[in-house]
C-alpha cells in the first residue's frame, strides 16, 4: 500500500492538498502457473438410479455417459444434456437418512439446475407432451425466455433460451 500527497492551486479555492491512498494486490492465481480447469460433474441425490436414468435419459433425452458398478449398491452414473461437452450430472444414490431428506431439496426451495437451450419452444413442447411437471409457465425475462419445471424427485429446473 502507498499514500501519495498531491498539492494543487485552484483560482477559485486557493491552495489545497489531496491525499491519495491505494493498494495493489496481485490475485493469488497469478502467483502460480495457470491451469485449464472445468467442473466435470455436479452431484444430484436420487432415490433410485434406474428411475433417474429413465427420466433424464428416456424422457428428457440426456445422454448416459457412464454407468459403472462401484460396489453392490453404488454405481457411477453420469448423464448430461445431448451435446454437452464438459459438465455432467452424477446421479448419486441416497445412502443415509440425511441424504434421503434432501432429495428434491438440494437447493432449498429454489431452482437447482439451469438447462440452457437454443430451441425453447421445441423443447418445452416435447416436455409438455412427455408429461414433465411444468410448474411455472413460459415467460420472458431480461435474460431470455424461461420456464420452471420439476423432476420426479422434486428438484426445480429452469429451462432457458437467452435472447
Amino acid at each position: 500500500c502507498s499514500s501519495v500527497g498531491r498539492a494543487s492551486v485552484s483560482k477559485t479555492e486557493g491552495p489545497r492538498f489531496e491525499s491519495v491512498h491505494s493498494c495493489h494486490f496481485l490475485p493469488a492465481k497469478l502467483a502460480i502457473p495457470t491451469m485449464t480447469q472445468f467442473i466435470s460433474a455436479i452431484s444430484l441425490i436420487v432415490p433410485d438410479y434406474d428411475q433417474a436414468i429413465d427420466f433424464y435419459v428416456g424422457l428428457m433425452g440426456f445422454e448416459l455417459f457412464e454407468d459403472t458398478p462401484l460396489s453392490d449398491e453404488e454405481r457411477l452414473v453420469l448423464v448430461a444434456p445431448s451435446g454437452s461437452t464438459e459438465t455432467r450430472i452424477r446421479l448419486s444414490l441416497a445412502s443415509n437418512e440425511a441424504q434421503e431428506e434432501v432429495i428434491g431439496e438440494q437447493a432449498g426451495n429454489g431452482v437447482f439446475m439451469f438447462l440452457e437451450t437454443y430451441d425453447f419452444d421445441g423443447d418445452i413442447a416435447l416436455m409438455e407432451r412427455a408429461g414433465v411437471d411444468i410448474i411455472e409457465e413460459p415467460r420472458f425475462e431480461d435474460h431470455g425466455k424461461l420456464a420452471i419445471f420439476r423432476d420426479p424427485f422434486g428438484n426445480k429446473w429452469e429451462l432457458l433460451e437467452r435472447h
